[in-house]
């Protein structure tokens, strides 16, 4: 019987990650999957995923640690590596301290670099290797009162690009997710985040948080088009499975949309369809 590959998925409490850490474990993979909160463990272990690391991506620290322990637990063989923890913090640009824009950063590029980089030497030593990372529509269009997930997820998929290019010739694959609207947890995280971080009752935007609370508030999907995690998981799937996977994995009719409108039309008429997209 040969040797299970270890897949390595990060925020894996709820949406896309609890989906593809179930999703891969059902396929045969050895997941291992991580977690911010101790409390968040036995739902995984529950649900069969019996390896759940903690980790914080916020902190270097903790980082440092989940990095050993996926090591250990991996016996230093790590096939896959799917980085999707991440959160979205609303927020004018000019409304976001540079405190509330470096913890966006933390989280969605910093952590996520140390992770990647910390196993990479492992990864090179296989004869495949996968990394996926989970961007974002929002990765190459930009919306209003997102600034700071938007120059992440830019900042994400340009580090990216730029490691898959040192990569050439090694045994390392890597691909970038672009989802649309999906159902998650996204929305409640992100609510609690501008809750938090942001000012918005004396804001000369205070109208239009006013419309965001609205969104982040309203129960079920606030887009159309929105589809389930599965969505996601299936690109994943792919992107860790074909022998030529893509660079790139657009999901829901938003991104396919947004793609091709940036792609016909003027940056005036686009800034129109993403102010109008943004409200």
């Amino acid at each position: 019987m040969s040797e299970k590959k270890t897949v390595v998925v990060t925020g894996c409490s709820s949406g896309i990650g609890l989906c593809a850490a179930e999703s891969l474990a059902a396929r045969g993979y050895c997941v291992i999957a991580t977690v911010r909160n101790e409390n968040d463990k036995a739902k995984l272990q529950n649900a069969g995923i019996q390896e759940v690391v903690l980790l914080d991506l916020a902190e270097s620290a903790s980082v440092q640690a989940a990095i050993r322990s996926i090591l250990s637990i991996s016996g230093g063989k790590v096939y896959a590596l799917f980085n999707n923890g991440a959160y979205g913090q609303p927020g004018a640009v000019e409304d976001l301290s540079r405190a509330t824009l470096r913890k966006q950063f933390e989280t969605n590029l910093f952590g996520t670099h140390e992770l990647t980089v910390g196993l990479l030497p492992a990864m090179l030593k296989l004869k495949d290797a996968r990394i996926v990372q989970n961007s974002s529509v929002l990765g190459f269009v930009a919306m209003p009162l997102r600034g700071a997930y938007n120059a992440s997820k830019f900042a994400l998929e340009g580090l990216t690009d730029t490691l898959r290019l040192e990569l050439k010739g090694s045994s390392v694959k890597v691909s970038i997710i672009q989802p649309g609207p999906i159902i998650s947890r996204f929305r409640a995280n992100a609510l609690r985040a501008l809750e938090q971080e942001v000012d918005f009752g004396v804001s000369r935007h205070k109208e239009k948080y006013q419309q965001a609370l609205l969104r982040l508030k309203k129960p079920g999907p606030a887009a159309p088009f929105t589809l389930p995690a599965t969505a996601v998981v299936q690109k994943v799937i792919h992107a860790i499975e074909s022998p030529r996977p893509r660079y790139r994995y657009k999901v829901t009719f938003a991104t396919y949309l947004m793609a091709f409108l940036r792609a016909i039309l003027p940056a005036f008429l686009m800034d129109k369809v993403l102010v109008r997209g943004g409200q």
